[in-house]
C-alpha cells in the first residue's frame, strides 16, 4: 500500500509519497495486519491505535458489497505540535488538594465540610483515592513500630507542596497554616489506613483525626472555617463511639480491669469533642448577650454530642457505657459562665441540651431543677415528634413523681405517654393509696426497662417517704374520731377548748405491718365455715372474722424471702414501733407532715388545725412542702446552674 500526503491526511493511493521534514513519523508504506480487522465491523468510520500508547491516528472506513471489501486508511502525519509520549493524568491526590486549596483561600466551609468525608457511604472517588493512598503512599513497613502505620515522606511532599502557606494573602481570603496542613496529612492518612470492618481500628483513626480537626480549628485567624468540618467530623465520631459501646465483644479486650480510674471509649471520645467545644466558649467573635457569631455557634452543638456520649441511654449490652458525669459538670460549669443564652440558638440545640440538663440533675437528685428543664424541652417540641416528646416525657414524668406531683389522666392519654403510661401510671396510683404491694409489683414488672433508664435505684428508694406519707394519712382518716368541738359548727368553739388531732402511732405500725405481711405473701383467711350460725353467736363470729392474728394466713409454700429493697424496712425484717416512729419523725423533717410526735404518748400531734381541717394541716401537699422549705442561705428554687437565660 502507498501513502501519499494531501490536506494533512494520506489516502490509499497507487504511489509513496516524498519524505516531508514537517512530518514527525516515517512516512515509509505501512501493512495493515489482517487481524486487525474484525469480521463483525460495520460499514462507517473506526479507529485504530497507531503505536503502543493507543493514540487513535488511524481512521479506517470500511464498505462492503456481496464479493468485495473496500478499506479507506487516514493517518495523520503532520502533527508538529503534539507530542507523541502524552503527560500522565493528574493524581485523585493532587486533584483533591488543589481544590481543598481553593476552597481555603475562598474560605468556604461550607466546601471543606462537604469535601471532607469520612462516612462509609461515601462518594466512590473517595474510596478510588484510597486506593491510591494504598498503592503510592504506603509507609515503610519498619514505620511505627513495623506496622507501616503513620505519614510517609512522599505523602507530606505531596501535600505540602499542594497546600504551601503564603505570607501576602489579600483581604478576604485565606491560605493554609501549619495546623492544616497536619490536619490534612492525618486525613489522607485516615483514608489510606481505614477499615471499616475493624470498628476499633476505625474509631483510633478518626480519634486522631478529630484531635488534629481540633489543634487546626484553634487558629485565631483561619480556624473558623472548619467549623462546619469540624461538626461533620465529631458527629461521625460519636455515631462510631455509640456503635463500638454496644458491641462489648469489641471492646472488652482493650479495658484494664484492675484500672478503677479506666476511662471507656465514650468518655475518651466525649474529651477529644469538648476540645472543640472549649476552643467554641472561649471565642471572642461577638459579645456574650449578642447574637453568636463565628466559632461561638457551635457552643450548644458540641456541648450537646459531648452529653450525648456521657449520658448514653443504657443500651449497651455488657452495662459499661459511660455514666460519669463530672465531664458533664464542667461542661455546665463552662456554659454558665461564658455561654450566651440558650435562647439564641436553633430550637433542636435547646430542646436537646435541656433534655440532657434535666437527666443530670435528676441524676444527681435536683428534682425540682431537672422537673424544669424537661418540662421547658417537653413544651418545646413540637406537637407531630410524638418520640421526642416520649422521650423527654419518660424522664418528666418521674421527675414529678419524685416531688409529689401525679401525672393526670389527661397527659397519660396523649399519643407520646401511650408506651409509658403502663409503666408510671400504677407507680402513681400506689404513692396515692399508700400501697407498698402494688409499688413493688409496678416496679417487679418494669425493672428492666427502669434500670436501662436509670430510674430503678431513684425510684425504688426516692418514693418511699411519699408513699409512707400517704400511708400515714390513710391510716388517719380510718382511725381518726373528732372530738364534740372538732364537729360543732358554732362560733363558740375555741382553740382553747379544742382536743388536738393526733395519729395513734400503734395505729400506723398496725397497717405498715399488715403491708409487710402482704408482701412476703400472705394472703387474707376466709371467714370460718365450720360454725353454723344457729349454735354460734353473731357476735362471737364478728370478733373471730376481725381478729388480728387470723385476718392473714402464710401462703402454702411459706414466707416469700424478699430482696432488701422490697421490704418496708429491710427484706423480711418485721415493723417495729422504732421504726415507725423513726420514719413519721423524718416525714416531719421533709415537710410531708406538719406536727410533732408525742414519744411519750406514742401519737403523732398535728399541728394547724384550728385553721384548717386536720388532714389538710397535718398533711401538705409534697409538692407545696418542698417549694415552702425553708433553707439556710437564699436559693432562687427557679434557677437551674448551666441554664442561660437571656
Amino acid at each position: 500500500l502507498g501513502l501519499s500526503r494531501r490536506s494533512g491526511a494520506a489516502n490509499l493511493t497507487e504511489h509513496a509519497p516524498r519524505s516531508s521534514p514537517h512530518t514527525e513519523r516515517s512516512t515509509s508504506p505501512h501493512l495493515i495486519s489482517p487481524h486487525l480487522i474484525s469480521p463483525h465491523l460495520e460499514p462507517g468510520l473506526h479507529s485504530l491505535a497507531a503505536d503502543s500508547h493507543h493514540d487513535p491516528r488511524c481512521v479506517i472506513h470500511i464498505s462492503r458489497s456481496p464479493r468485495i471489501l473496500t478499506l479507506s486508511l487516514a493517518i495523520s502525519l503532520k502533527c508538529p505540535r503534539v507530542r507523541t509520549d502524552a503527560a500522565p493524568t493528574m493524581s485523585l491526590l493532587i486533584q483533591f488538594l488543589t481544590q481543598i486549596r481553593t476552597f481555603v483561600r475562598a474560605q468556604n466551609s461550607d466546601e471543606l465540610r462537604n469535601w471532607l468525608l469520612v462516612e462509609p457511604t461515601a462518594n466512590q472517588q473517595y474510596h478510588a483515592l484510597a486506593s491510591e493512598l494504598k498503592t503510592q503512599f504506603r509507609s515503610p513497613p519498619h514505620a511505627n513500630g513495623g506496622s507501616g502505620a503513620g505519614t510517609s515522606t512522599a505523602l507530606e511532599n505531596t501535600i505540602e507542596k499542594c497546600l504551601p502557606e503564603e505570607d501576602d494573602v489579600p483581604e478576604g481570603q485565606g491560605s493554609p497554616w501549619p495546623g492544616f496542613v497536619t490536619f490534612m496529612k492525618d486525613y489522607m492518612v485516615f483514608w489510606r489506613d481505614v477499615d471499616y470492618d475493624d470498628l476499633l481500628g476505625a474509631h483510633t483513626l478518626l480519634s486522631g483525626l478529630v484531635n488534629s480537626c481540633s489543634t487546626a480549628f484553634a487558629h485565631p485567624t483561619y480556624g473558623g472555617m472548619l467549623l462546619k468540618t469540624a461538626m461533620s467530623l465529631c458527629e461521625s465520631l460519636a455515631r462510631l463511639t455509640m456503635m463500638l459501646s454496644r458491641r462489648p465483644d469489641l471492646t472488652r479486650n482493650i479495658r484494664n480491669v484492675d484500672a478503677d480510674d479506666r476511662k471507656s471509649i465514650a468518655e475518651s471520645s466525649a474529651e477529644i469533642i469538648q476540645k472543640i467545644f472549649t476552643t467554641c466558649l472561649t471565642d471572642r467573635s461577638s459579645a456574650r448577650y449578642s447574637k453568636p457569631e463565628g466559632k461561638k455557634i457551635g457552643v450548644y452543638m458540641f456541648a450537646n454530642l459531648v452529653l450525648k456520649l456521657l449520658f448514653a441511654d443504657g443500651k449497651s449490652t455488657d452495662g459499661q457505657q459511660c455514666r460519669r458525669t463530672h465531664l458533664a459538670k464542667q461542661i455546665f460549669t463552662n456554659i454558665s459562665t461564658n455561654s450566651p443564652p440558650l435562647s439564641l440558638y436553633p430550637a433542636s440545640q435547646r430542646v436537646t441540651f435541656l433534655y440532657y440538663l434535666g437527666r443530670f440533675n435528676l441524676a444527681n437528685c435536683h428534682f425540682l431543677r431537672a422537673a424544669l428543664c424537661l418540662e421547658e424541652a417537653y413544651l418545646q417540641i413540637p406537637s407531630p415528634l410524638t418520640s421526642h416528646r416520649a422521650l423527654v416525657l419518660s424522664y418528666l414524668i418521674p421527675s414529678n413523681l419524685l416531688l409529689g406531683r401525679l401525672p393526670s389522666q389527661l397527659l397519660l392519654s396523649r399519643p407520646e405517654a401511650s408506651s409509658i403510661a403502663p409503666i408510671y401510671q400504677p407507680l402513681a396510683q400506689s404513692i396515692r393509696r399508700g400501697d407498698f404491694v402494688l409499688f413493688q409489683h409496678a416496679l417487679a414488672q418494669h425493672e428492666k426497662y427502669l434500670f436501662d433508664k436509670g430510674l430503678l435505684l431513684l425510684l425504688t428508694h426516692r418514693l418511699r417517704p411519699l408513699l409512707w406519707r400517704s400511708l400515714a394519712r390513710k391510716t388517719f382518716l380510718l382511725t381518726y374520731a373528732p372530738g364534740p368541738d372538732d364537729a360543732s359548727s358554732t362560733a363558740t368553739a375555741t382553740a382553747t377548748n379544742r382536743r388536738a388531732a393526733t395519729l395513734d402511732l400503734a395505729d400506723l405500725h398496725a397497717t405498715a405491718s399488715y403491708l409487710q405481711r402482704r408482701l412476703e405473701g400472705y394472703v387474707p383467711s376466709k371467714s370460718p365455715s365450720s360454725f353454723s350460725s344457729a349454735s354460734v353467736s353473731p357476735a362471737f363470729l364478728a370478733a373471730v372474722s376481725h381478729d388480728a392474728s387470723s385476718t392473714l394466713v402464710p401462703p402454702p409454700g411459706g414466707p416469700r424471702k424478699l430482696r432488701p429493697n422490697e421490704g418496708l424496712v429491710w427484706g423480711n425484717s418485721p415493723v417495729e414501733m422504732d421504726d415507725v416512729e423513726m420514719t413519721v419523725a423524718a416525714l416531719i423533717q421533709l415537710g410531708f407532715m406538719h406536727g410533732f410526735v408525742a414519744h411519750s404518748q406514742g401519737r403523732f400531734a398535728v399541728m394547724g388545725a384550728t385553721k384548717k381541717s386536720p388532714v389538710l394541716a397535718g398533711w401538705p401537699m409534697p409538692w407545696v412542702a418542698i417549694r415552702e422549705r425553708q433553707y439556710e442561705e437564699d436559693l432562687d428554687l427557679d434557677h437551674v446552674p448551666g441554664w442561660v437565660k437571656g
